[in-house]
């Protein structure tokens, strides 16, 4: 089956990736911005000069991006009601209930969200990055909403989203949207060294994605793919210490760090996409035997049916750190640039990922990357277009850190079998 590029009347963007891939009846689009690439953020997308009062620049730039969202998923076939997954990067949460008044008008069944505070975006004065995953409606392609007892969010989107066999489950966080966190997902005061936040918080987010999974007739044991977003990487260790217990197999994992999230003293927000099993359904664990081995608890990549979920690789051999071949040589600052060599150290990997999968890098559909500095954009940028001859639809944010001291770079990709 092969994989279609979707192109509308939108702006082009001067980096190398598509717009949109159909794939069979999924949709992958490319993050965007509030951008026309050519003047930066256009007069349509912000406040007028002389008129401070009126208007709001989120909600312009927001509204600017879902306009062009519709016209990329109707160039595909669909729409913005056949939405299954969105996540979207804020560098200011406060714009949070100016983004959110807009994103409510455009979706009469708002679709999973995660929702987080990045540190920077691509282009100077965007506020908002919008990333979206959907399908073409036919025959045995129609969604359905997944509501279980979990508590429910005060802002506009759905817990999870039942597509096919595949489950897109919104980030949760540990909170019960009445009281922010909740007292079972905290340390209780006049105990401050009995238990860990970071652990009741994770334990209190997996205890209600697995009600998530089993309302659509699913479970953990088969999540194909998870986010994890902490606003302190210090706290990895006690949220991965909880994270195997939950998995048998742990799925493929990215771990970033975030600047914040939307409930006032949340450590973690967890995004998860699964599949429910049947006749033919099962997946695959896939490991290079030429790639490191993580010292965390996550898969290399599964692979189910045509789809290919890796986890987030970052430049690492997991011994030493950064390794000599991803680094510049000491002694000859001036040759060579760090994220060139961190890029192209991930992308070799990630090849040999994909080609475990039995698939490669040309069969990528969606990227995700994620930059500890958005000032090395031009050097990963320069690599990239050297491994991809149609570079996939892509969004690129700005991360408070990555899991491996020195590391630039994660990037995370979701391919097929075609």
């Amino acid at each position: 089956m092969p994989i279609e590029i979707i192109r509308s009347d939108n702006p082009r963007p001067l980096a190398n990736y598509n717009e949109a891939f159909r794939f069979g009846n999924m949709v992958f689009a490319a993050g965007q911005l509030a951008s026309d690439f050519q003047t930066g953020v256009p007069p349509e997308a912000r406040k007028r000069p002389g008129f401070p009062f009126y208007g709001s620049d989120i909600e312009l730039q927001t509204e600017f991006i879902l306009r062009h969202l519709k016209n990329t998923f109707e160039a595909a076939g669909s729409s913005l009601d056949h939405v299954v997954k969105a996540q979207v990067f804020l560098k200011d949460l406060r714009d949070f209930a100016g983004f959110d008044a807009v994103w409510r008008r455009w979706f009469k069944v708002p679709p999973p969200r995660t929702t987080i505070g990045c540190t920077d975006l691509l282009v100077e004065g965007t506020l908002v990055e919008i990333d979206l995953t959907g399908y073409v409606p036919g025959p045995g392609m129609q969604h359905e909403v997944i509501t279980s007892d979990n508590p429910k969010p005060l802002a506009n989107y759905s817990e999870a989203i039942r597509v096919g066999n595949l489950v897109y489950a919104a980030g949760q966080l540990a909170s019960d949207f009445r009281t922010g966190v909740p007292p079972e997902a905290r340390k209780k005061p006049g105990f401050p060294f009995y238990g860990s936040d970071i652990e009741l918080q994770t334990d209190y987010i997996l205890r209600h994605m697995k009600n998530t999974f089993e309302a659509a007739g699913s479970s953990l044991d088969h999540v194909l793919k998870a986010q994890v977003f902490l606003t302190d990487l210090n706290d990895f260790h006690g949220f991965d210490t909880v994270w195997k217990r939950y998995f048998k197999v742990p799925p493929p994992r990215s771990t970033i760090g975030t600047t914040g999230l939307l409930i006032e003293g949340t450590l973690i927000e967890i995004d998860l996409t699964g599949y429910v099993p049947g006749p033919g359904m099962q997946h695959e664990v896939v490991a290079s035997p030429a790639n490191p081995r993580p010292l965390a608890n996550y898969s290399e990549a599964f692979v189910m049916g045509d789809h290919v979920f890796a986890a987030g690789q970052i430049a690492s051999d997991y011994r030493t750190g950064v390794p000599p071949e991803a680094r510049k040589k000491p002694g000859f600052p001036y040759y060579g640039s760090d994220i060139e060599l961190q890029t192209e150290y991930v992308l070799k990997n990630l090849k040999n990922t994909f080609e475990a999968a039995g698939s490669s890098l040309d069969n990528v559909v969606k990227a995700q990357v994620f930059m500890t500095d958005l000032a090395d954009f031009h050097g990963f940028d320069t690599v990239w277009k050297r491994y991809f001859r149609n570079p996939p639809p892509r969004s690129t944010i700005g991360c408070s850190g990555l899991l491996v001291e020195g590391t630039r770079v994660e990037i995370d990709l979701i391919g097929v079998r075609g």
